[in-house]
């Protein structure tokens, strides 16, 4: 572990979210003293304005964000492997990170200090909180064809269940929990009983499952998958609600101005949902970010900001932040790993407009 906001190496901007920096999409600001290598996952701390972030230079980096944009980095500690996915406990004081050195590893706030919690047979792809009753439980997700859940005060995991393939992705909204794996499987659980899935489905998508997210509380629970092939699926837990889940196509491109049906697709990275309004955003291999209406099935705003993909995103808490990486998403292997390939976090001050739910619409479901 290791700090980074010393006299000798501290550097902050300065200009407020009002400004336009260099790089920005707007008004966007750029933080400072970024990783040296690929950004895979970013989170804000659900009490305050810290943001974690997880590199394949094997560091987490954690920042300070105030209240007029200008960002700090505060803390910094290391895996011996790429860093894959970052989180944070419900009470913002630990971040919880797993990689490529197969273990899961915390960080305390308080102490300054980095311990191993989680171990697996295989890189850890995925690592969320779950906000159980009582101490709360992290639960790691891994390509050894695992979920494992561990209480922090021990040194094994509490339970732990076998995936039909590598884990891909998960979400959690409590009691649901829903995991992507490799060749399309998705499973959801009802973490009442956590080892046994309350249902599988093949996804919807055609093609290989990148993410998948919850939706924020609300009373039908249901979650959002994306995938390489420039598409997101909403589907909804209960049969009795299936009438309402729907596709949609997004990131692509026409290949030339007239060629409307040969369409360049990029793979969907992220999908973040707003915690208070419960509309959400999408992020491509494309560079370009959306705003959606999942209910009235509207796009609310599409902003371009680099001619890199966007590998990560996250609201803040509240949501009037919303953080993006520009960052290489290894969507085209090793060899699209170019030098030079921007490695940046920006931050976007949300205006209401930009995220507020529209009155429902009687669209039509795109296949």
């Amino acid at each position: 572990m290791s700090f980074f906001n010393n006299p000798s190496n501290a550097s902050s901007t300065t200009v407020g979210l009002s400004a336009r920096p260099s790089g920005g999409a707007g008004g966007d600001v750029e933080m400072p003293d970024m990783p040296s290598d690929s950004i895979s996952s970013i989170q804000f701390s659900p009490m305050a304005d810290y943001l974690a972030v997880g590199s394949w230079d094997n560091s987490v980096r954690i920042y300070e964000v105030a209240a007029g944009g200008q960002s700090q980095g505060k803390a910094m500690y290391e895996h011996p492997g790429p860093v894959l996915s970052v989180c944070w406990n419900k009470e913002g004081n630990k971040v919880l990170s797993g990689g490529a050195d197969n273990a899961g590893r915390m960080f305390d706030i308080a102490t300054g200090q980095s311990t191993q919690v989680a171990q697996h047979d295989a890189p850890i792809k995925v690592v969320k909180w779950v906000d159980t009753p009582g101490a709360g439980i992290l639960a790691t997700g891994s390509w050894d064809k695992t979920i494992k859940y561990w209480d922090l005060r021990a040194h094994a995991p509490v339970a732990s269940v076998t995936l039909p393939e590598r884990c891909y992705s998960f979400d959690v909204q409590y009691p649901l929990l829903v995991v992507g794996t490799a060749e399309r499987h998705i499973q959801m659980f009802n973490l009442t009983n956590p080892t046994t899935p309350y249902k599988t489905i093949i996804s919807p998508l055609k093609w290989q499952t990148r993410i998948v997210s919850c939706f924020t509380a609300s009373s039908n629970s249901g979650f959002a998958i994306g995938s390489t092939e420039g598409r997101v699926a909403f589907q909804y837990v209960e049969e009795k609600d299936s009438s309402d889940n729907f596709s949609f196509k997004c990131h692509r491109r026409d290949s030339t101005p007239s060629s409307r049906d040969q369409a360049l697709v990029y793979p969907v990275n992220d999908i973040s949902f707003h915690p208070i309004q419960g509309t959400f955003s999408t992020c491509g291999a494309d560079g370009t970010i959306c705003f959606w209406d999942k209910d009235a099935r509207q796009r609310l705003k599409t902003f371009d900001p680099a001619p890199a993909p966007i590998s990560a995103t996250a609201f803040n808490h509240n949501g009037n932040i919303f953080a993006y990486a520009i960052s290489y998403d290894w969507s085209k292997g090793h060899s699209g790993m170019v030098p030079g390939h921007p490695n940046k976090i920006m931050l976007h001050a949300c205006k209401d407009e930009e995220v507020r739910k529209r009155p429902p619409k009687n669209l039509k479901q795109q296949s």
